[in-house]
C-alpha cells in the first residue's frame, strides 16, 4: 500500500493523525479539478460547481454532489451538512455564533484539542474541565453546552459520545463534538448519534485533500449558526448549505475530491490496521511505555514515555532515525503518538522500536 501514497519512503510516517496522507488515485483526480478550474474558471464556478448559487440550473451542481456523497458516507441528510476547510473552521463558526450569558458553564475534558479550547477562551467560555467518566454526572444548571472530542487528539482515545449527548439531551444541554479524527477512523451515524453539532475532516483518515472537512447540525440549531465568512450565500431565505457554501472565490477540488477518497477508502485493510495498532501498542508496553488509560481509537496509540524534553525526543527521532512520530507534554506527562495508516508496516514499527531502545535505554 506504500506505494499507492506520494509520501517519501526514506521515512517511517507515524504521524497520519495529524494531517493525513492523500493517495495518489486521490490526489490525481483533485489536480485534475484543479486544471479543469484553470481552464475555464467562469465555468468551473458558476454553471459546474455551484448552480443553485447562480441560478444557472435547478440542477445540483457539483459541490452539492460531492456533499451528498459525504453526507451518505457520515449518515447523515446532505442538507444538514456543509463542507469547510476543516473541524477547527466548522466549530469557530459554532462557538463564535453562541451568546454565552454570566454563569454559563462549558463543559469539556482535558483530553481536547488546543485551538478548539483556545476558542472557546476567546469566546469568553467558563471552561469546566473534568475528565471524560466525569462528563455525564457533572452536567448541571449551569450548563450550557458540553464539547467533547469523539477520538482525542492528545490521547487517541475513544469516548462514549453517544451516552454523552444522550445525557445533554435529556437536560437540555447543547452537545458540540469534535470529530476531526473521526470520519474514516470509526463508522458515522449523525443523525443516529445524538450530538446537536458535529465537525469532522476529511483530510485525516479519509485521505482526502487537505482543505476539505465538514460541519453538520441538527436542523433547529442551523439557524442560529453564522458562518465565517458572509458573502452571497447569506440572505434571508437562504437555507444552511447557501450561507455556508459560498465564502468568495477559493478552490474547491479539495471538497470535490471527498468522493474520490470515499471510493478509495473502501480499499484500505481497516483490520489490518487496527491489528498493527494492537501490535504496535503492546511491543511499546513491553518496552515500559504503557498506554494512556481509556478506550484507545482504532488507529492511533497514545503512550507515556519516561520524564523528560519532548521536543529534543521528537527532534532526533526524526533528524537521527527518520521516523515523524510526535512526542509533547499532556498534562505534565510526556507522551508519543503513533498513528497506523493504510500504508503502514511491520517495519515501521520495528524501526521506531529500535529508535526508542537506543534514545530510551
Amino acid at each position: 500500500m506504500r506505494g499507492g501514497f506520494l509520501l517519501d519512503p526514506d521515512v517511517v510516517h507515524l504521524n497520519h493523525g495529524s494531517f493525513g496522507a492523500c493517495p495518489i488515485a486521490v490526489f490525481e483526480e483533485y489536480q485534475a479539478l484543479q486544471r479543469e478550474l484553470e481552464a475555464g474558471p467562469t465555468d468551473f464556478f458558476t454553471r459546474k460547481v455551484a448552480r443553485w448559487f447562480w441560478g444557472a440550473s435547478e440542477q445540483p451542481g457539483r459541490l452539492a454532489e460531492a456533499r451528498g456523497k459525504l453526507a451518505a458516507f457520515v449518515g447523515a441528510r446532505a442538507e444538514d451538512l456543509v463542507f469547510v476547510p476543516n473541524a477547527t473552521s466548522g466549530l469557530n463558526a459554532v462557538i463564535r455564533s453562541i451568546r454565552l450569558e454570566p454563569g454559563d458553564d462549558v463543559l469539556t475534558t482535558g483530553h481536547e484539542y488546543g485551538a478548539i479550547t483556545r476558542t472557546w477562551e476567546f469566546a469568553g467560555a467558563n471552561l469546566v474541565v473534568c475528565e471524560p467518566d466525569e462528563l455525564v454526572a457533572r452536567i448541571g444548571p449551569r450548563t450550557r453546552a458540553v464539547s467533547v472530542s469523539h477520538i482525542t487528539s492528545p490521547t487517541a482515545l475513544l469516548l462514549p459520545v453517544e451516552e454523552i449527548c444522550a445525557a445533554a439531551h435529556e437536560a437540555g444541554v447543547l452537545s458540540i463534538v469534535d470529530g476531526a479524527h473521526a470520519p474514516g477512523q470509526v463508522s458515522l451515524d449523525l443523525d443516529a448519534l445524538g450530538a446537536d453539532i458535529y465537525a469532522g475532516n476529511c483530510h485525516k483518515w479519509l485521505c482526502a485533500p487537505k482543505g476539505a472537512g465538514f460541519l453538520w447540525a441538527r436542523p433547529e440549531h442551523q439557524g442560529w449558526i453564522e458562518p465565517l465568512v458572509v458573502s452571497w450565500g447569506y440572505r434571508e431565505d437562504a437555507d444552511f448549505a447557501e450561507r455556508h457554501g459560498w465564502a468568495g472565490t477559493r478552490d474547491p477540488a479539495a471538497y470535490l475530491s471527498v468522493p474520490k477518497a470515499i471510493e478509495v477508502h473502501a480499499t484500505f485493510d481497516l483490520e489490518g490496521a487496527r491489528a498493527l495498532a494492537d501490535e504496535a501498542e503492546s511491543r511499546l508496553g513491553e518496552l515500559g511505555f504503557p498506554r494512556v488509560a481509556g478506550i484507545p481509537s482504532p488507529f492511533m496509540r497514545a503512550v507515556e514515555l519516561p520524564p523528560g524534553d519532548p521536543g529534543e525526543l521528537w527532534a532526533r527521532l526524526y533528524a537521527e532515525f527518520r521516523i515523524e512520530a510526535p512526542v509533547y507534554e499532556w498534562e505534565g506527562r510526556r507522551l508519543l503518538r503513533v498513528s497506523v495508516a493504510p500504508y503502514t508496516d511491520e517495519n515501521d514499527i520495528e524501526r521506531l522500536l529500535s529508535a526508542l531502545e537506543r534514545l530510551l535505554p
